[in-house]
C-alpha cells in the first residue's frame, strides 16, 4: 500500500504516533498506580503489564513493536521509510485495538 498524498501520509503517521504514545502513557500510569516499579522503556512498560496479567505476553510483544514504530516516526520523521510504515501500520493498529480492549477489562467502570 502506498499513499500518494504527502499531507495524508503525514497525518496518518502522526496520528499513529499519538495513539501509541497514549497507550504507553496508560501503561506507565497503571504501573505507577499499582506500585510495580518504573519501566525504563515503553516496551518494558508493556512487559510489566504482562507480568501482572493486565495484558498477555503476545500483546506486550506486539505493543513493544508498535513502540518501536512510534520511535521511528518521532525520531526519524524526515527519513522515515514510508514503505515500512505502511507494512507495519496494520499490525500496529490491531495491537492498539487489542490493547484498548484489555485495558478496558482491567480498569473498573465508574
Amino acid at each position: 500500500m502506498r499513499c500518494a498524498d504527502i499531507d495524508l501520509q503525514d497525518a496518518l503517521a502522526l496520528s499513529l504516533l499519538v495513539a501509541i504514545q497514549d497507550a504507553a502513557d496508560i501503561a506507565f500510569h497503571i504501573v505507577a498506580d499499582e506500585g510495580w516499579g518504573v519501566p525504563s522503556s515503553y516496551a518494558e512498560g508493556f512487559e510489566m503489564l504482562a507480568r501482572h496479567g493486565v495484558i498477555d505476553a503476545s500483546l506486550a510483544a506486539d505493543m513493544g513493536a508498535a513502540a518501536g514504530l512510534r520511535n521511528r516516526i518521532a525520531h526519524g520523521y524526515a527519513s522515515l521509510d514510508v514503505q515500512r510504515l505502511w507494512q507495519e501500520m496494520p499490525a500496529g493498529l490491531d495491537a492498539l485495538q487489542r490493547y484498548a480492549a484489555a485495558i478496558a477489562r482491567f480498569v473498573p467502570a465508574p
